[in-house]
């Protein structure tokens, strides 16, 4: 049936009787067994590539493929997620023009762009395509924490102001995300893209990352925008940091929250939801005033933005004159 690399996929799933199974481009969620040709090839590396830890990453003919390597009752299992040669355009994801349009545009600004939904959502490869254009467009230096690797970020950018853009992709030493996200910050990077927000450490340091002038992009568990709010918060204060300091950080470095799902069958396309925050923190902005507040009641704002950006008008010059 050829390579391993020839079939389209996006998951790849190996049981411990070595069948391959992937999804089937079909249905909504069903499989398809496959038998490809080079699987013994791709099976070694697996297991010569593996050092203890169940998540992993490696690299197969060109191709990243971010790994789990669990037991099962009769024996490893290794579920897996293919990932693109480079890093998708932003312009090729699925969202609106006008949400991709102001997306790019805060690539200029600081502060916490946070993706929630759940597994296999796409939120990692949106905050990546985000990442990747604000090296384009601005140039500038940006620093991953991730564990595994997933999306190939690292290497220089040319922008189009003619500077360069330079991005290193790191992962957390003995998995400590806090101290990690604190070495990163030495480090003066413009841009710093934590993999998935999980610990509370790496709550605190990307709140307070948030409210020093870089631009932090991450994602989180979530059901919806609201949820992916109350997730970090607690995150956040289930460490040292109270709840009521996480809530006025996020407050203060609150740019955007979107939470996507993706749907349909083979090419999935995202749905998405959005709140935004403005920008320009001088100015009295209602998502900022909410979320301090701690009272997470967005549906009506989140509602607003949505029509007021689908209309094409702007977001912030009715929302803050309150």
């Amino acid at each position: 049936m050829g390579r391993i690399n020839d079939v389209f996929y996006s998951d790849i799933y190996i049981t411990p009787d070595k069948k391959v199974f992937v999804p089937d481009p079909h249905t909504e969620d069903g499989l398809q067994q496959i038998q490809p040709d080079d699987f013994q090839d791709f099976y070694e590396l697996l297991e010569k590539t593996f050092q203890g830890k169940s998540s992993y990453s490696v690299i197969y003919e060109g191709y990243f493929f971010r790994v789990e390597r669990t037991v099962s009752m009769y024996g490893v299992m290794f579920c897996m997620r293919k990932m693109p040669k480079k890093v998708p355009d932003l312009l090729n994801l699925g969202y609106p023009i006008a949400l991709i349009n102001y997306l790019a545009t805060l690539g200029r600004a600081s502060g916490l762009i946070l993706l929630g939904g759940a597994t296999g959502s796409g939120k990692t490869t949106t905050i990546s395509s985000l990442l990747r254009e604000y090296l384009i467009r601005n140039g500038g230096f940006a620093y991953t924490i991730e564990d595994p690797f997933e999306m190939p970020l690292d290497g220089e950018y040319k922008s189009m102001n003619g500077s360069l853009g330079l991005c290193k992709q790191t992962q957390p030493v003995d998995d400590d995300w806090g101290a990690s996200l604190r070495s990163a910050l030495r480090s003066r990077p413009r841009y710093i893209m934590v993999g998935e927000i999980r610990t509370p450490d790496a709550a605190s340091e990307c709140l307070r990352a948030a409210t020093s002038g870089h631009l932090v992009l991450s994602t989180i568990h979530a059901n919806n925008v609201s949820d992916a709010i109350d997730a970090l918060v607690k995150h956040a204060s289930a460490g040292e940091m109270s709840e009521e300091l996480a809530f006025d950080l996020l407050s203060r470095g609150i740019l955007a929250v979107i939470h996507q799902t993706l749907i349909g069958t083979g090419q999935k396309r995202p749905v998405v939801q959005y709140l935004f925050a403005n920008p320009n923190t001088t100015q009295g902005d209602q998502t900022r005033n909410i979320i301090k507040s701690g009272k997470i009641n967005l549906a009506t704002t989140i509602e607003m933005q949505m029509t007021r950006m689908a209309q094409g008008r702007p977001l912030f010059d009715m929302l803050d004159r309150k």
